[in-house]
């Protein structure tokens, strides 16, 4: 059972930009997320892809989750159309896998 949205995925043109802006920019946002905290996080992606729309760039919703393989048999079980074929390891260790939401909308399951 997923615990919390772990983290929100933006792709961006520009990175330095982007954290220029969230970090200093016009707005502040207490979900960027800090050192040890269980807040949520903004996740910045360039380089993903060089078409982004005018509106739409959230990439992807992640849930945080304390055991990615239940939850990879469960999406199974559901017949979801998975965008990962298997659970990702990173480097980290932390691990985790994509499906498609009922509009195609990105969910990533994220163990860390």
């Amino acid at each position: 059972m997923p615990k919390r949205i772990d983290h929100t995925g933006i792709m961006v043109r520009d990175i330095n930009a982007s954290i220029t802006f969230y970090a200093n920019g016009v707005i502040e946002l207490a979900f960027l997320g800090f050192e040890d905290g269980p807040e949520t996080e903004i996740e910045l992606i360039q380089g993903y892809s060089s078409e982004l729309p005018a509106e739409g760039k959230v990439h992807h919703i992640a849930l945080l989750t304390d055991d990615i393989a239940a939850e990879y048999t469960k999406a199974e079980k559901m017949n979801a159309k998975f965008i990962d074929e298997e659970i990702t390891t990173l480097p980290n260790g932390y691990r985790y896998f994509y499906i498609e939401g009922p509009d195609g909308e990105w969910i990533e399951f994220f163990q860390r």
